[in-house]
């Protein structure tokens, strides 16, 4: 068996570490031929010693001339690169086969955009590159015959749920349904939401996830941003999507038919198991990922949003059917506020309860016009940074 190449974008993230023990569990299936990293240079410079990358990119300079010595300074061969254009070099390069794109927010765009030109297997753990790619990035996957696999959970099982034959989709699939575990404050008062800590939003009660994920989770920002990303990625109307609140993350998301029947995907919380699926499919291997035990599993709930007040605690997930209903490039002004909103909060800049009321003033101050090349998407990623960050100050 000829072993794939594989490059891994944000390899020091969660998702990034989680594929390399996959990869290390299959060393005749695959090899890294390249590895990246925006500073960490202990962690990669680990992943570089046990998987002898060809490349390995960061990108800070800085940080990357550190990694440089330190990889002379043992021996080791792996060259290193810097900077954004390095990320797409790495992920369009023609001895690669697969790319594992994690880099978080809208960094990860371009290298996404550079894997599906050049026609790769692009495992997108990163669901910005269409929240705010869109028409842009799906164009650039048909131009280049890239092959589109999804790895967060919710969307893998969706994929894994629907019809081989994606031409019967509109006609057998009647809705979506994501699942959402509601996060640490499931059943927290919105005076109780006014005094979340950093600390208290980045602890997940069933996911090891990175700050910035496990802030969205807690908002159910990172649901909206799901939504979205089911949009484009299933091509059904955004009317025919619908989350539900599933506290204990066991089934990963639903499909319902025209006849009513329900597929549904169900699995122990650990990304191995989606990224997996990721890397083998069609066929299946082993994830390192413990199986369910479903004699203790004696309690499967799921709440409406309708119920419970979520939708108070959680408006932020409404901004999703809004944002795809509004001017083409909305989607990209939420994320980019969100991600300015995050930021702040995690610098103690702005309240939990706020991360809202900035994502609604930046989409308030923000009239996309139809982005059609990634200068625009980046022009238009920038202008509503701009617009967040100043708005932080006209918060009560």
């Amino acid at each position: 068996m000829t072993r794939q190449r594989i490059t891994v974008l944000g390899a020091t993230g969660s998702i990034g570490t989680n594929t390399l023990d996959v990869i290390a569990r299959h060393p005749d299936r695959f090899e890294v031929f390249a590895l990246s990293a925006a500073r960490q240079v202990e962690p990669l410079l680990a992943q570089c010693a046990q998987f002898r990358p060809r490349f390995a990119v960061m990108a800070d300079a800085a940080a990357a001339a550190q990694l440089s010595d330190r990889l002379a300074a043992e021996g080791m061969p792996t060259r290193v690169l810097a900077g954004p254009g390095a990320m797409s070099e790495i992920a369009a390069h023609p001895e690669v086969d697969m790319v594992m794109a994690a880099i978080v927010g809208a960094a990860g765009l371009a290298p996404c955009l550079a894997a599906a030109r050049a026609g790769k297997r692009l495992l997108l753990a990163n669901k910005e590159a269409l929240v705010v790619g869109c028409d842009v990035f799906l164009d650039a996957v048909a131009e280049g015959g890239a092959t589109l696999l999804p790895i967060d959970s919710e969307h893998s099982a969706i994929f894994q749920a629907l019809p081989e034959d994606r031409t019967t989709w509109e006609a057998r699939v009647e809705k979506i349904i994501l699942t959402a575990s509601g996060g640490p404050f499931r059943t927290w008062s919105p005076a109780q939401l006014r005094e979340v800590t950093p600390e208290q939003a980045c602890k997940h009660p069933n996911w090891v996830m990175g700050r910035k994920i496990s802030v969205d989770s807690a908002t159910m920002m990172n649901k909206a941003l799901e939504v979205i990303e089911a949009r484009y990625l299933f091509g059904l109307a955004p009317e025919r999507l619908e989350v539900v609140i599933h506290p204990q993350s066991v089934v990963h998301s639903m499909v319902q038919f025209r006849d009513t029947s329900v597929v549904a995907q169900l699995g122990t919380p650990d990304m191995r198991v989606p990224i997996a699926y990721g890397l083998s499919w069609p066929e299946r291997i082993a994830s390192g990922a413990q199986p369910l035990d479903f004699s203790a599993l004696s309690d499967l709930r799921f709440e409406s949003l309708d119920s419970h007040g979520h939708r108070e605690r959680f408006a932020g997930l409404a901004l999703a059917w809004q944002a795809l209903q509004a001017a083409p490039g909305t989607t990209a002004v939420l994320n980019a506020a969100n991600e300015v909103a995050v930021a702040a909060f995690l610098e103690r800049r702005i309240r939990f309860d706020q991360i809202h009321a900035l994502n609604l003033a930046t989409l308030s101050a923000v009239q996309p016009e139809h982005p059609r090349s990634l200068d625009d998407l980046l022009a238009l990623d920038a202008r509503s940074r701009r617009v967040a960050t100043e708005r932080i100050g006209a918060l009560a």
